[in-house]
């Protein structure tokens, strides 16, 4: 199963095109909030099933706060990770991961991506496809291999920097 993993796309729908048509075919998407109203489009481009949550951003949604979903046996929590203080550390979202009995937590906020695993959870943030703020500033989303039995594979990736905007 191929999943594309997104986040803080703020309503620029440029960069999301990219990503999507880069990566198709694949089985779902799931974006980790700050869609500010573009939720319904995303859904149409991505033509698979896709998971979103609200982000700090995203005022006067009906999206849920966070979703446990499955991904072929692994279960992972998705939220954007503001009300977690994800700025400062991954470390209580990983912990409430864990409470929960997530192998993996994904989210957003921070505009920076991350891959990283602490104490047997995966956490994932896969950046910011419109506002980047990381070293470079280059749009980044994460490619995931998920196959039952297996452990997740992820795979950071960045936009072409030509008509990235």
């Amino acid at each position: 199963m191929k999943v594309l993993l997104v986040s803080d796309t703020h309503g620029k729908d440029q960069t999301i095109e990219q990503a999507v048509y880069a990566e198709a075919p694949f089985d779902a998407l799931i974006h980790c909030g700050d869609v500010e109203g573009r939720e319904y489009y995303i859904e149409a481009i991505a033509q698979c099933p896709c998971t979103i949550v609200a982000g700090n951003n995203d005022f006067f949604s009906d999206l849920p706060r966070e979703v446990i979903l499955d991904l072929e046996g692994t279960r992972v929590l998705v939220t954007h990770g503001h009300y977690y203080g994800v700025s400062l550390d991954p470390g209580g979202l990983i912990d409430e991961a864990r409470s929960r009995d997530c192998q993996a937590v994904f989210f957003g906020h921070t505009h920076r991506p991350l891959i990283t695993e602490e104490d047997g959870i995966l956490a994932a943030n896969p950046g910011s496809l419109s506002y980047p703020r990381q070293p470079g500033r280059e749009p980044t989303y994460i490619v995931i291999e998920a196959r039952q039995g297996r452990p997740l594979s992820l795979t950071l990736k960045r936009l072409p920097v030509r008509n990235r905007w």
